[in-house]
């Protein structure tokens, strides 16, 4: 499976749809990324006149690329082309340590922690265009 078939069985669509690209992925890791556009829906209440990233959609580009993508990658001998995947958050503990702003690329890694029964565990970094660690932490979810 290729990264172009992983991202078009994402159960998201836009607004609420991101990841841009798939780096790499392998059984035990994915890379990806996403750019954030200046016009998204969030920017208009968060805050006012000085537009950051909410920590729950840098959470939710964590668990698109980390968990789903990653998720949907491993159960490949399962899935069917057209069959999108459900997908369930069970659990996630994210740590903040740096804003995120209009236009910034944010490349997000994952490593597995566990995949058994349906259910996978991965230990997720968020960085911006510097490099720098934006939040890191661990997802959980059910992928059925």
């Amino acid at each position: 499976m290729n990264t172009t078939e992983i991202i078009s069985l994402l159960p998201y669509q836009a607004p609420f749809l991101f990841v841009d690209a798939i780096e790499t992925v392998s059984e035990n890791n994915i890379k990806g990324s996403y750019t954030l556009k200046k016009d998204e829906y969030f920017y208009k209440g968060h805050f006012k006149n000085n537009p950051i990233t909410p920590g729950v959609i840098l959470t939710e580009i964590m668990a698109q690329i980390g968990v789903v993508c990653l998720g949907i990658y491993l159960m490949k001998d399962t899935i069917e082309k057209q069959y999108k995947p459900s997908i369930a958050l069970t659990s996630n503990s994210i740590d903040f340590f740096l804003p995120v702003f209009p236009n910034e690329k944010v490349t997000v890694v994952s490593e597995k922690e566990y995949f058994r029964f349906n259910k996978l565990k991965c230990h997720v970094k968020l960085f911006n265009e510097k490099e720098a660690l934006v939040c890191r932490g661990y997802i959980a979810g059910m992928i059925k």
